[in-house]
């Protein structure tokens, strides 16, 4: 019962080690493809920033210090929002975060109407893109982190039942099977040896039963001699030697 036992938690062992180790070769290979996007979006990121620098000093330069006041005056509603859903990855669920623009607000329709009009959309435009890079970049991130976590656990639990839990499992099945081994061996000795008794035993016993049947009929004494040989001899004592014997003559 107790090697079934074992045998059964080593297969589940082994089957949870092949699917942990497909599951961890799946995050990894999601993780460098996060890793590949992050890179291209912090170079595209830093891109953007350095044009949305240049068109808000446009911007400053063609309107005047007070345009952030005239800005955060207009708006009344967000124009620009971001949603988040969860993606499942192997089991993992990793959050990602969607931007969208709702062109039908458009609050700032009289900013930079006196002056500095088209630096104006066009500042609008290439900050809206930024944001759009930042919100992208931050959801890259977040998996980031929650991959890199998930992957070291992972791998710590493949290590642990590679290297402990199936081993000790097989070397706990090994010495059930050596010691099943041996009392298999103590076993066939012991059936063995009572064989050779039973064996001796019947042939003492089928010695003494012939010999006590010679002895029922009178042909053996309890000791296996002939009563006849017995009787011959005697009778031979009795008459003496057949050369000292003497005839007389006849005379016919």
């Amino acid at each position: 019962m107790t090697l079934g036992v074992m045998k059964s938690k080593l297969k589940g062992a082994q089957q949870g080690h092949s699917l942990l180790k497909r599951k961890s070769e799946a995050l990894t290979k999601r993780f460098r493809d996060i890793t590949q996007r992050i890179d291209d979006a912090k170079t595209k990121m830093g891109r953007i920033m350095q044009t949305a620098a240049f068109s808000l000093a446009e911007v400053q330069y063609a309107t005047g210090d007070n345009i952030a006041y005239q800005v955060q005056e207009s708006v009344n509603k967000a124009r620009f929002t971001v949603k988040a859903k969860q993606e499942n990855v192997s089991g993992v669920y990793l959050p990602t975060f969607e931007s969208h623009i709702n062109e039908n607000i458009n609050d700032f329709k009289l900013t930079g109407l006196g002056r500095g009009g088209q630096q104006v959309r066009k500042a609008k435009q290439v900050y809206a893109k930024a944001v759009e890079t930042l919100v992208e970049l931050a959801s890259l991130q977040t998996a980031f982190i929650i991959l890199d976590e998930v992957i070291k656990v992972t791998n710590r639990r493949v290590n642990a039942i590679e290297h402990v839990i199936i081993p000790r499992t097989e070397n706990t099945i090994a010495y059930i099977n050596s010691e099943l081994d041996e009392l298999d061996r103590e076993e066939f000795y012991r059936l063995k040896k009572v064989q050779e008794k039973k064996q001796e035993a019947a042939a003492v016993a089928e010695e003494e039963e012939k010999l006590e049947l010679a002895a029922a009929e009178g042909l053996t004494d309890v000791k296996g001699v002939t009563l006849n040989d017995q009787k011959m001899d005697i009778r031979a004592d009795a008459q003496g030697p057949v050369l000292d014997e003497t005839e007389d003559d006849v005379i016919f």
